[in-house]
Order: C-alpha cells, then sequence, then structure tokens
C-alpha cells in the first residue's frame, strides 16, 4: 500500500526539495507539455467553447446554491431505485461505513476505479488496518501504490514516472501483489499496459467488492457518472456483487440535461480528447423477474461532507466545489511544472489543491496547508483554462487574508514585523525622511555581508543618488528645471 501526506512540510520547503530533481522536472514538463498541447488542440475546434464555459459555470452553481434539496431529492432517487444511501461527516465516518459493509460480505480484498475522493479521506489505508486489501485498478494509479509512493496529478498520478521507472516497478513488485510481471518485459507503453491488464484481470474476477467515486451524481434520476479511459472503472462497475460509491456531496446536479455542458467540458478539458472513451452510469439494481440480474446485486452510496459544507459557506471560496476534477489548472500552472504534485502535501495537488485543501481543512491550523495559498505566481493561467470558470487567483488572494488574519495576536512572524515597522515609517513624513537617508548605507551593508531570503534570488539594485523628496526640494518642485 502506498503511503500518506500525512507530515508532509509547507510547500517552500517541499518545493526547494522538488526543484533539486532534475530527471523529475523533465518527467513533468514534457508530459504537462504534452497535454496541454493535445487540450489547445481540441478546445480550439469549439467555436463557442466561452459559452461553453458559462453553461458549464451555471449548472455547478445553481447546484451549490440549492444543494441541500438537490441532496435530499438524490437520496430519494437512488433509493427508489434500491441503493443504499449513507451519509458521512467525515473521512472516519466515511472509512468505517465502507470497512462494515466489506466485512458484512466477508471480502478480503475489494477492487477500486480511480477516486480522489477515496484518497482524500485515506480508504486504502483505513480498510489495510482492518484486514482488507484495496487494489487500485486504474492504470496509474497501480503504478503509485506498486511503488509504494504517492499521488502527484489529478489526471495522471504518477506523472512524475518516466517508463523506465515503471517496468522497474512493475518487475520488482507485481509478484508479491498478485501476477507477476512477464521475465521479458519491456518499457514499451503498450508492453506495460498489457503487463498491468494480465495482473489486475484476475482481481477483477475474483473481487466480492467494488469501490468508486463519481464525476457528478443526477439528483432528478439517481444516477451517478464515472468517466474514464482504460475501461477498468467499467470493470469494477459490473463485476462485483457489491459496488459501494464515496461521493462528495458537491457532485450533485440537478438535471440529467445538466451533464450535457460538462461532459463536453471535461475530456477536452482533461486529456485532450473530443469525448470520453468509457462514461459508466449506474442507478442503483436491475432487477430481473427471471434469472440472475446483471451488474452488482446491493448498492451503497456514501454522501460524504469532509468539510464541503465550511467550503459552501466561503462566499468567495464555494467556486472551488464547482471543480470537476479536470486537471487543466495543473497542466498549465508554472510553479505545479516546476515542483510536481508532492509538494502540495494533498491528494489535491496544483492550482485546485491550494485552494480546495484550505477550504476544507480550514486555515490557521497547521503550516501546511496555510502555505499553499502562496503556491503561486497568480499569473492567471488556471482560471483562463478552467472549464467551469473558477477564479482560482481570486480565491488564492482571499485565502491568504485569511491566513494572515489567523495568525493575528501573540508572537507576530518576521513578515508581519515588517508590515507593522513599515506602517510606523509610512505614517508620518519625518520618520520617512530619515529613514531615506539610511537607504544607501543599508543596502550597502546587504551586498558586503551577503544575501539575504530576499535578495538570494533577486539582484539587487544600486541605491539612488538623492531621494525623490530630496530632488523635489532641492528643485523647488521641479520648476527650476522647467525654467
Amino acid at each position: 500500500m502506498s503511503g500518506t501526506f500525512v507530515g508532509m512540510p509547507a510547500f517552500p520547503t517541499a518545493a526547494r526539495e522538488a526543484l533539486a530533481d532534475s530527471q523529475l522536472r523533465h518527467n513533468l514538463a514534457h508530459a504537462t507539455g504534452t497535454i496541454r498541447a493535445k487540450r489547445a488542440r481540441v478546445v480550439a475546434e469549439v467555436p463557442d467553447w466561452e459559452e461553453l464555459r458559462l453553461a458549464g459555470a451555471a449548472v455547478k452553481e445553481r447546484a451549490l446554491l440549492d444543494l441541500d434539496t438537490q441532496l435530499v431529492r438524490l437520496e430519494e432517487t437512488l433509493t427508489a431505485n434500491g441503493a443504499t444511501v449513507h451519509w458521512a461527516r467525515d473521512a472516519a465516518e466515511a472509512n468505517a461505513i465502507v470497512a462494515s459493509i466489506a466485512k458484512t460480505h466477508a471480502a478480503e480484498e475489494v477492487v477500486k476505479v480511480k477516486s480522489m475522493v477515496t484518497q482524500e479521506i485515506g480508504l486504502n489505508e483505513a480498510l489495510a488496518a482492518e484486514g482488507i486489501a484495496a487494489w487500485e485498478t486504474d492504470l496509474a494509479e497501480l503504478i503509485v501504490q506498486l511503488g509504494d509512493d504517492l499521488p502527484s496529478h489529478i489526471l495522471v498520478p504518477a506523472i512524475h514516472r518516466n517508463r523506465a521507472e515503471i517496468r522497474e516497478i512493475f518487475r520488482s513488485r507485481m509478484a508479491a501483489a498478485g501476477r507477476p510481471a512477464p521475465s521479458d518485459l519491456t518499457d514499451e507503453p503498450a508492453v506495460l499496459a498489457a503487463a498491468a491488464r494480465e495482473h489486475l484481470r484476475e482481481k477483477f474476477l475474483r473481487a466480492k467488492v467494488g469501490i468508486s467515486g463519481a464525476n457528478f451524481a443526477v439528483a432528478e434520476t439517481g444516477t451517478l457518472v464515472v468517466v474514464e479511459s482504460e475501461g477498468n472503472g467499467r470493470m469494477c462497475l459490473t463485476l462485483p456483487e457489491v459496488l459501494v460509491s464515496v461521493v462528495g456531496i458537491e457532485k450533485v446536479v440537478s438535471r440529467w440535461e445538466d451533464l450535457d455542458p460538462l461532459l463536453r467540458l471535461l475530456p477536452r478539458s482533461s486529456t485532450g480528447e473530443r469525448m470520453n472513451p468509457y462514461t459508466s452510469t449506474w442507478s442503483g439494481i436491475h432487477a430481473q423477474e427471471e434469472g440472475p440480474s446483471d451488474g452488482p446485486q446491493e448498492v451503497h452510496v456514501v454522501l460524504l461532507d469532509n468539510g464541503r459544507t465550511r467550503a459552501l459557506a466561503d462566499e468567495v471560496g464555494r467556486q472551488a466545489l464547482r471543480c470537476i476534477r479536470c486537471s487543466a489548472c495543473l497542466n498549465v500552472c508554472p510553479v505545479y511544472e516546476r515542483t510536481g504534485g508532492h509538494a502540495y502535501g494533498s491528494v489535491y495537488p496544483g492550482p485546485i489543491g491550494a485552494i480546495l485543501n484550505p477550504l476544507l481543512k480550514g486555515v490557521g491550523h497547521d503550516d501546511q496547508t496555510d502555505s499553499l495559498p502562496y503556491a503561486s505566481s497568480l499569473c492567471g493561467a488556471c482560471f483562463e483554462v478552467c472549464p467551469v470558470r473558477i477564479d482560482i487567483p481570486s480565491v488564492l488572494v482571499d485565502l491568504r487574508a485569511q491566513v494572515v488574519d489567523a495568525h493575528r495576536g501573540g508572537v507576530p512572524k518576521p513578515e508581519a514585523a515588517a508590515m507593522k515597522g513599515a506602517a510606523y515609517v509610512l505614517g508620518r513624513s519625518p520618520r520617512l525622511s530619515a529613514l531615506e537617508r539610511l537607504t544607501g548605507l543599508g543596502m550597502r551593508f546587504a551586498r558586503r555581508f551577503g544575501p539575504t531570503a530576499w535578495t538570494g534570488a533577486r539582484d539587487l539594485p544600486d541605491a539612488p543618488g538623492e531621494s525623490f523628496r530630496a530632488w523635489w526640494q532641492r528643485t523647488d518642485g521641479g520648476r527650476k528645471d522647467d525654467a
């Protein structure tokens, strides 16, 4: 089983370590560049792309503003379709529900569709503590799991690995988890995919319980939707006798028609495809009058909060709950491209993670979460590509203010002390005038005694010959120069 992000350092520390890894930076630059180019090509084919973005944003916003009503309606329609609905306030409750279902069916292992929400709550680790092995079936997630690694991207969790590294993981780790890799395994992508397919097939056929998330949940029909590219999700959703879907409450949309803009926006923004190879929908149990039914005989849906109502209460930040997990913001972010996803210390990396994690967890509790709103240059590229128009830069700025407010009182941090000092100096003209006379001396001191945290990464300009105030007084407001 892979590790967890618990105990990760604050972003500046983690980013500094990542920046020193030249292989990581090469892998990231190649992968994100390829995905960016694919996305740009297919988006350019849509003449009304901006109108489509507005429609997608409106669908999600309407559902969020009426979330309580839509969730009750979703529960009613799911129950009418034969599903059992559970409500979980946090990760502990959700994990306990899933573990109880698995133990009720004496399941010693489960197969999983790629699901960020189950990674968010640490479901694999919780099941392992109960003696239940949770097997990831998405190719990239399988690579991460076998490598005892952590995901670093929303769409491509193993984006930080190249194919030679993947071959070595398969060759050395597959046998301990089930069917071993072929002895003649090469690093050709098709060969690696075939090895993963053979490894997973026995798990698909053996598992009693499948676990999924959902990209969308339609309140009107009680339908859950998963989109994926490999077909592993279809196997997990149809072969096991029991299906458990863990779904964040923000995934709900009101009507079936609301899926139209979202299913057109998502594939182009994520994989650079015109449509998803596999779009699976299910609405409870399919019963037949005679003979065995198709698909799972028992369906459970766990509706998870885990900080989402906290985020919903934030008038600026609530727009982050529109996120459809496309990863477009990661692929254009200059910070993510250079540091990778692990530096963010969460299953949600990149620009969306920099706002979603503080919104879900709250600020002022730990340095790692508080550092994330600063993991950005505020260049705005993330907003330009977001299919549901989340204004990530504005939310980042607002969260920075919240972080500062959360630390008011007590011993001030160096930055806060510097700002107070600046306010004192700038508050009175004589103070500013006195400090200006010391500017040159201070800059010469900085040059002589080495770089500071500021000048270590920036050029320190020469001190001006005289201040603007002195020039103004010397020239009588510039009028002498005009004479």
